[in-house]
């Protein structure tokens, strides 16, 4: 074999183009493109027990109740036969937790007829089609709403307006914009907080399950207080179900599954590119966490929004992550 070198001919081959017209490099994809920490708290958040776990643990609760009942009745019996003062002692503390725990059993029995009251206010004013109904729920909604100082003045706007007002749709944007317009400022407020609060400890507490566990907990005081502004009041087990319910909706409608839809349009593609990663990830939680507040407003507002009222998450983003990323290039 020979071992001279060998020439190849390439002029029939296409010529490469000149440098001038190669296309211009991508940008590279922002590192923020895994929203899992408030992905991952709706799930945990919204994942509904089999029948089989609530029997369990109506079950186990029961039982240890009665087990935890007995052992505090032979304790204070026992001790009233040996040191017959400290027995007595122990049972008027016993007498008085129990009454305290009877005490708080009925605030959340009180705090649940509250939230079933917003409901059914919501799906009046959603079935509200002629005059006389939409002055019935305006009547209602000014009951719900009698004695709060900071609407006194605005309560007083309606009544002397109603009265002028003959069509449905009218007096529906009217209550609106006077009794829940004032009380959605309120409310935007709480979750633009709750928004800045999760993009901050994502960003700079680099620990493991510190951004699942601080958006769970925000998330649940956040829909709690936004509830509050509404009017709901609610207690520990009813701002559980509460959260429950706004978490399944975002959970079922995979609201909770994208975040950087939110942020390219409000930040920029270009800017995304150049965060780090846990600034990145701190910026699409916090908008996420945005997203299931405006969700708490829908579900906690005893009147749907109208569309002029709507808010946008885009603008609430943006309102919210101001102060924690500056568009320097």
């Amino acid at each position: 074999m020979s071992k001279k070198p060998v020439l190849f001919d390439l002029e029939d081959e296409a010529k490469a183009p000149p440098v001038a017209e190669a296309p211009p490099v991508p940008d590279p994809a922002p590192l923020a493109a895994q929203p899992a920490a408030m992905e991952q708290a709706a799930r945990i958040a919204a994942r509904r027990p089999s029948r089989l776990a609530r029997w369990f643990w109506a079950l186990l609760v029961a039982v240890v109740g009665a087990m935890a009942s007995v052992a505090a009745w032979d304790f204070a019996t026992g001790l009233i036969d040996r040191v017959p003062v400290l027995g007595w002692a122990v049972s008027v503390g016993l007498a008085l937790l129990l009454l305290l725990a009877l005490a708080m059993a009925l605030r959340e029995l009180a705090a649940l007829s509250r939230l079933r009251r917003v409901d059914a206010l919501r799906h009046q004013a959603a079935e509200a089609a002629d005059l006389a109904a939409a002055r019935a729920f305006t009547d209602r909604l000014e009951a719900f709403y009698k004695g709060r100082d900071e609407l006194a003045w605005h309560q007083a706007r309606l009544a002397e307006r109603r009265a002028e007002v003959l069509d449905a749709d009218t007096l529906l944007l009217l209550a609106e914009a006077e009794l829940l317009v004032p009380l959605d400022a309120l409310a935007l407020r709480e979750v633009e907080a709750a928004a800045r609060q999760v993009a901050a400890v994502t960003a700079l507490v680099p620990m493991a399950l510190a951004d699942v566990l601080t958006a769970l907990v925000s998330s649940l005081r956040m829909i709690r207080r936004v509830a509050g502004v509404y009017g709901g009041r609610p207690g520990l087990f009813s701002s559980w179900r509460l959260t429950r319910a706004v978490l399944a909706h975002l959970a079922a409608t995979g609201a909770v599954a994208a975040g950087d839809d939110l942020l390219e349009p409000v930040l920029g593609g270009s800017v995304l590119s150049k965060l780090s990663r846990r600034f990145g990830e701190g910026l699409v939680n916090g908008a996420l966490s945005a997203r299931v507040g405006i969700a708490a407003m829908e579900v906690c507002r005893p009147m749907p929004f109208s569309p002029q009222h709507k808010p946008s998450t885009r603008k609430v983003v943006q309102r919210a992550l101001t102060g924690l990323f500056s568009k320097t290039k």
